[in-house]
């Protein structure tokens, strides 16, 4: 997710049992060009393994020279995105508006697969509208092209995040291909995990906006799958010491300045989470996301959570 899965936010998720976790979309040009914004959005870390930058783009060389750029920063998979619904993305023809021009599609495909010796895998949703539902035709190119891995959103481009994921629809690329199919859409809670792989058959899921304030559950919700226990919820306690240490790696990563604007988001997230939207969760995200000062912020973290602890109904379950 562009803006949302930095390193610092890809390193708790990690650090907290995600089996997967995929630097932010960045757009082929830029790559290509070795721009120092950003190479550092998709910086890895030697603890996290696999790494995995996603690029987007319509030019199939340019696709191909970000992907050797890609593979020369270490990265163990590449993840091509024909998904992203975004307009500004769209707009340039790139992310959904691909699946509009499946013959370009299998070029930039072809193009990445033919650049790099580490896996390829592409990112997509079911069509660009109810009229074309093409998943399952591009996904049989792109398989044939040498794509490994599949990751399906169940909604059409122009459906954005409306209505609910189709997960049914996503069992019609599982049957059509022999590489693993992931899942992705709605995926909120442990129920949407199991409901979404019997409907889908998927070989697994992935959680996008589900993990925003709630870090922990991509980990959770894998180890329920591998062992059918299902770990506890953090205690208050230790949801602020993963506040703290996110906000705190933030700081470092961009420096105080713009790590204390790019944190806002999530600590909006996070309070939200707390408390489950109530409207506490208003005056405390003005609170937070209104400082100026990296120091008023971790010590209004603290007191908020204060405020939570002799609250029974600030906390929630997930």
């Amino acid at each position: 997710m562009s803006g949302i899965t930095d390193l610092p936010f890809r390193r708790i998720v990690h650090r907290m049992g995600a089996g997967l976790v995929i630097a932010e979309m960045v757009a082929s040009k830029m790559l290509a060009g070795e721009q120092k914004q950003t190479l550092k959005r998709v910086m890895g870390a030697a603890d996290i393994f696999p790494y995995v930058i996603q690029i987007s783009g319509r030019d199939p060389v340019e696709t191909g020279e970000a992907a050797k750029v890609a593979a020369d920063l270490g990265a163990d998979m590449i993840d091509i995105n024909m998904g992203c619904p975004a307009r500004k993305v769209v707009k340039g023809l790139a992310g959904s508006a691909l699946m509009k021009e499946p013959d370009l599609a299998l070029d930039i495909i072809e193009s990445v697969v033919g650049a790099v010796g580490i896996p390829v895998s592409l990112k997509m949703r079911l069509g660009w509208d109810e009229h074309r539902l093409n998943a399952v035709d591009i996904a049989i190119r792109a398989e044939q092209a040498g794509i490994q891995l599949f990751t399906v959103h169940g909604r059409t481009r122009n459906q954005f995040y409306k209505g609910r994921a189709d997960w049914l629809a996503i069992s019609d690329v599982v049957k059509a291909v022999g590489v693993p199919v992931i899942a992705n859409g709605d995926i909120i809670s442990f129920s949407a995990v199991e409901n979404c792989l019997a409907q889908s058959q998927a070989h697994g899921v992935m959680i996008g906006r589900g993990a925003q304030g709630r870090p922990w559950i991509v980990g959770q919700y894998g180890e329920r799958l591998a062992t059918s226990t299902f770990p506890a919820t953090p205690s208050l306690d230790e949801k602020r010491a993963i506040i703290l240490e996110h906000y705190e790696d933030m700081l470092s990563f961009y420096g105080k300045e713009l790590g204390l604007r790019n944190a806002r988001k999530h600590l909006g997230w996070y309070v939200d989470n707390l408390f489950n939207q109530r409207c506490d969760a208003l005056i405390w995200r003005a609170r937070l996301c209104r400082e100026d000062l990296p120091a008023n912020v971790l010590k209004s973290i603290n007191e908020m959570f204060v405020v939570i602890d002799g609250d029974d109904e600030g906390e929630v379950a997930a």
